[in-house]
């Protein structure tokens, strides 16, 4: 554990080492006890990560802009050479996957297991080495709160892989999308290609997904640190229970004016187009389908706008474009309460609460799918304590996470 405070800054910032290090001094015993003393151990860790601009636009070959942040999964790991990955995860049953069988297991599916497996069989469906090793993992990515703990744990395993048998020299791109692959086809679940990219880039991204086997990845250098503001993000405390049919009505709606004009996707269509024939699409595809489409095609054209205003170091643009997404995402979007129970609207009193303590300044909006998640604030320093007292004034103690944009993605720690 000696040598390693200049990268704990890098993924964590100055606040936290003292906090990080005991974490990590932690889960060394932890591994030590599972596995025994070991001279070669190696630290692997994998970021959540924070949408910024691109708000339901990936799944129909949008542009997003995102970021990776402090919360990560990380893990001690040593190299075995039985073909055995075994993965303890801290609060749960471990996982044994042999990579000589790396075929979907049905039995398997929405387990980490199936991500292990699926991140394996990635790596070998590209001609890339596999292995076994044994690792311990923890995690302080939270669950639901739209900073997507799956994909860091999937970049997590890809990360290893790429390190202990392929040199390190797997591009974080590739990561990535071996990541998707896995939640795709062997977890079942038809994500998207942005939690992970982001998870494994690190730092600010841009990402155009119009070619989605070849997303054009573009990494914004920008500290925002030293911007004079803080990201928060605020659990709203929403339930979300039976909201899958919710964010599920997104892309099919999207996708429902796409096929109007005979595409797949919104973006093989244009605004104009849209425009153009109105009267026809609401006819066809209901309102709420042509507001969303609108949505997709301001928002493509705002991230472009967010991720100049970074390029240009330009804070106070970045905020305005922030501030729009937002006010696109609640009125033309609408995913901030659900339609089938609109008693609960936690992220609408949050939302409301922020631009009080604001009053005009920073800003704030959805973050991630909505409905009953999180928000995301971009606070001025000297308001960040009052920010944290109100929100957890209406949401409870332990509810807004001050988050720091670390510049590493996956990363090998040590």
């Amino acid at each position: 554990m000696k040598n390693i405070d200049e990268i704990l800054k890098k993924l964590y910032g100055e606040n936290a080492l003292d906090i990080q290090r005991e974490r990590y001094q932690k889960a060394e015993k932890a591994f030590e006890e599972l596995f025994g003393a070991q001279e070669n151990t190696m630290i692997f860790s994998a970021s959540g990560r924070t949408e910024v601009g691109g708000n339901h636009t990936d799944h129909n070959r949008g542009k997003v802009l995102a970021a990776a942040v402090c919360l990560d999964v990380i893990a001690f790991v040593i190299p075995t050479n039985d073909g055995v990955i075994t993965v303890k995860s801290e609060g749960f049953p471990q996982d044994i996957v042999d990579v000589s069988d790396l075929s979907v297991h049905d039995e398997d599916k929405n387990t980490s297991a199936a991500l292990i497996r699926g991140v394996a069989d990635a790596f070998k469906r590209d001609g890339l080495a596999v292995g076994g090793f044994k690792a311990y993992t923890t995690s302080n990515v939270l669950k639901g709160s739209g900073i997507s703990s799956s994909a860091a744990f999937e970049v997590l395993i890809g990360t290893i892989l790429s390190h202990l048998y392929n040199g390190g020299s797997v591009s974080p791109v590739k990561v990535a999308q071996f990541a998707q692959y896995a939640e795709n086809a062997h977890f079942g679940k038809p994500s998207g290609l942005m939690d992970q990219m982001a998870s494994s880039v690190g730092g600010f991204i841009e990402i155009d997904f119009a070619d989605t086997a070849n997303p054009v990845i573009d990494a914004i250098s920008y500290d925002f640190a030293s911007s004079g503001y803080s990201l928060c993000i605020v659990d709203t405390k929403g339930n979300h229970a039976d909201l899958t049919p919710e964010y599920a009505a997104i892309p099919v709606e999207m996708k429902s004016v796409a096929k109007f004009f005979g595409k797949n996707e919104l973006r093989d269509i244009t605004r104009e187009q849209l425009w153009e024939n109105i009267a026809e699409v609401r006819k066809a595809c209901g309102d709420r389908a042509v507001s969303r489409a609108f949505h997709f095609f301001d928002e493509n054209e705002r991230v472009d706008r967010e991720a100049e205003a970074l390029r240009k170091g330009d804070v106070e643009m970045f905020l305005r474009e922030v501030t729009t997404s937002g006010n696109s995402s609640f009125k033309y979007l609408q995913n901030i309460f659900a339609s089938v129970d609109s008693k609960e609207q936690g992220m609408v009193l949050g939302l409301y609460t922020a631009e009080k303590v604001l009053n005009g300044r920073g800003a704030c909006r959805v973050h991630g799918g909505g409905f009953a998640g999180t928000i995301q604030a971009f606070v001025p320093n000297d308001l960040l304590e009052n920010f944290i007292a109100e929100m957890e004034h209406l949401f409870g103690e332990g509810s807004c996470y001050n988050l720091f944009i670390r510049p590493l993605g996956g990363t090998k720690v040590l």
